[in-house]
């Protein structure tokens, strides 16, 4: 009777909107992408910024809290589970929860004015477009504890200075909009109400469902259907105090002074009620529909909402998989030197000598097998720009072999002195 085998157990697929990533393209993507991150630590200490860490997950409260019931993200985007203690846990959507969970929780009260920054994975169940996936990626920083328009100031001119320092500037446009105080807030958003409802008629089904949650956010709708109505609905301006027109003075002219250029964008809103004052978003030309690079505004009540003190705060956040798709491509970090030995007495003094060249700052790499020919043809595909041959003749004579892979050009060097040559090229 024939033996029956196993079949082979079927490999799961990645799942759908996130990625895998190895040479080729996605190398020079990786390249870019820790391009981002670097120039992003870089800048953030220019300003100040600490760095800080929150957890991957929290309890879904901190998120249902902070981003509203009723919105999209919590009612059919975050990843929320039941972990084995029968707590209701979600996967992080944002930052700014968790960084304001951790503000009440963590006693950072004690450091306020507190400027963080952080980046890291984030988790969304979203139809996976270009330059979004379920799995991304953010940029983010916050003041926490400053409710003065300097520090909203602070944020932008940081913001300005990446995407500069990123090399993505051009073509990218601030949009800065206010939404005024508590009062003028309230008042505008009665108005609108009674704008919309007069146009009932007129709006599309999803508009109709957020006049009733959150009204705002029918200005920006992208609805054909709605955009009539929204394009004649009252502005904000009308119903703004002195203090929140102020407000919003202080941080045009303070972008000002600091040669930021913004345009007005009276239709940027932001949908919860614990947003004031300063709403911004930079969007470029280059990337289509999902063109906003980088966003964020006040948030004064948020810590309230979580339960803490009122604190004013104001932050933002930029998709890092969005900046990588504009910047350029930084030079490859192939190895420098390539380590070929010929033999094992020759392969266990080539493992010192890599090791000594590393510790030296050299960039060194040195296969794990293959004959000269083979070794030689890896070398020259790396990149690298030297090759060190060494084998038992070499060793007998005290010195290597080391070979300029550009000109072709060989030179017999000391043993004792490979660091240092390489070191003075």
């Amino acid at each position: 009777m024939a033996k029956i085998e196993n079949p082979r157990p079927k490999t799961p697929n990645a799942v759908r909107g996130t990625q895998d990533m190895l040479g080729g393209t996605a190398e020079a993507f990786q390249e870019r992408f820790a391009h981002v991150i670097a120039t992003f630590d870089r800048v953030r200490r220019l300003y100040g910024f600490h760095r800080v860490e929150v957890p991957v997950f929290e309890a879904t409260a901190v998120f249902a809290r902070s981003l509203g019931e009723s919105t999209d993200v919590v009612s059919k985007e975050m990843y929320t589970f039941e972990d084995r203690g029968g707590d209701s846990i979600t996967l992080r959507p944002e930052f700014t929860a968790g960084i304001a969970r951790a503000y009440v929780t963590e006693g950072w009260q004690q450091y306020a004015p507190l400027k963080v920054a952080t980046h890291g994975p984030l988790f969304r169940y979203e139809r996976p477009q270009k330059g979004r996936f379920r799995q991304f990626h953010q940029l983010d920083a916050e003041i926490i504890g400053a409710g003065e328009a300097g520090a909203d100031i602070e944020l932008l001119v940081f913001a300005d200075q990446l995407l500069r320092e990123l090399g993505v500037s051009e073509g990218v446009t601030l949009n800065l909009n206010t939404l005024g105080d508590a009062q003028s807030r309230d008042a505008w958003r009665a108005a609108l109400v009674a704008h919309f409802e007069a146009h009932r008629d007129q709006l599309s089904e999803e508009s109709l469902d957020r006049l009733s949650r959150n009204p705002l956010r029918i200005l920006d709708s992208k609805d054909p259907r709605d955009r009539p109505v929204a394009d004649s609905a009252p502005e904000i301006d009308a119903y703004l105090t002195d203090e929140a027109r102020a407000f919003f003075d202080k941080v045009t002219a303070g972008l000002d002074a600091a040669g930021v250029a913004w345009q007005r964008n009276a239709r940027l809103v932001r949908g919860l009620d614990y947003y004031r004052h300063t709403a911004f978003e930079f969007i470029t030309d280059r990337l289509g529909a999902q063109g906003t690079v980088l966003g964020g505004g006040r948030y004064d009540g948020l810590i309230e909402n979580l339960g803490g003190p009122a604190t004013p705060a104001v932050g933002w956040a930029a998709g890092i998989e969005r900046l990588a798709m504009l910047v350029d491509a930084p030079e490859p970090s192939a190895p420098i030197v390539v380590m070929i030995p010929l033999g094992e007495v020759a392969e266990a003094r080539a493992t010192g000598l890599v090791a000594d060249l590393r510790r030296a700052g050299i960039m060194c790499d040195m296969g794990f097998r293959g004959n000269m020919k083979k070794r030689m043809q890896r070398a020259n595909v790396s990149g690298a720009s030297w090759a060190v041959i060494i084998g038992e003749d070499e060793l007998t004579r005290g010195e290597v072999g080391l070979r300029d892979l550009r000109s072709g050009e060989q030179q017999a060097v000391p043993l004792a002195g490979l660091v240092e040559k390489l070191t003075a090229i």
